[in-house]
């Protein structure tokens, strides 16, 4: 923390600054501090589509907004999300596959539980930016979609998870 002197009314008053703050902009420090913390490609893609409001578009995520103020934020977060979105579009396939189980092995719930939900529900078409072309979003709902079809049918090979309360 670096000390600055102000003089108010004849008066010389401390204010604290944080120098690490202020030499970031929204992106570096989302990046440094948290996206950079998640292993994988999809993790951050649902992370950041996680931070968007449904009803409005707009990203908050509390703490950014704090630091840096809700529209410097909501831009990082809005710039930060379509350029994970388009480096999942740029992993192959086999890439893609391992990031994919990477990031379900990191889940609390059993694979075979959340390959079923999402498969069900299609959750994960709220992850695309709202940027993104027809032929990207065909691509993901593609290459999402094939892949989820592969671990269903891999997991339906695979003895129940215990204490799925399924039958063996």
């Amino acid at each position: 923390m670096e000390l600055e002197l102000n003089n108010v009314e004849g008066l010389r008053m401390p204010r604290f600054k944080s120098k690490g703050m202020l030499e970031h902009t929204a992106v570096a420090d989302l990046w440094k501090h948290t996206l950079s913390q998640l292993p994988t490609v999809y993790g951050r893609l649902a992370y950041l589509a996680s931070l968007r409001d449904p009803n409005s578009g707009a990203y908050r995520h509390y703490g950014l907004s704090a630091a840096f103020g809700r529209e410097e934020s909501g831009k990082a977060l809005k710039q930060s999300h379509e350029r994970v979105f388009s480096e999942w579009l740029n992993l192959t396939l086999a890439e893609k596959s391992l990031d994919l189980m990477t990031y379900l092995q990191s889940l609390d719930d059993p694979r075979r539980t959340v390959v079923g939900h999402w498969l069900k529900s299609e959750h994960y078409r709220g992850q695309i930016p709202d940027s993104a072309r027809p032929m990207e979003i065909e691509l993901f709902h593609r290459d999402l979609e094939a892949l989820l079809l592969i671990l269903r049918n891999a997991s339906a090979a695979e003895p129940p998870d215990p204490g799925s309360g399924q039958p063996s």
